[in-house]
């Protein structure tokens, strides 16, 4: 008999059912800068936030967008 610890093992929920969720429930938007469903200028907006609200990126990623 295998044991393991509670919260291992069996169906782990989808990332985008765990984003929907905590926006439903709890109005907390987890959005990617790079996600393709938003418009440049939408994307510009979510790494101006991001910047604004915890400093900035690794030099690596930052590099990329300006």
């Amino acid at each position: 008999m295998r044991w393991m610890p509670k919260g291992y093992g069996g169906k782990r929920r989808p990332p985008e059912d765990v984003k929907r969720d905590g926006w439903h429930e709890h109005g907390i938007l987890v959005v990617s800068e790079d996600d393709q469903r938003l418009t440049w200028p939408e994307r510009e907006l979510i790494r101006q936030l991001g910047r604004k609200l915890y400093g900035k990126r690794a030099a690596t990623k930052e590099a990329c967008h300006g």
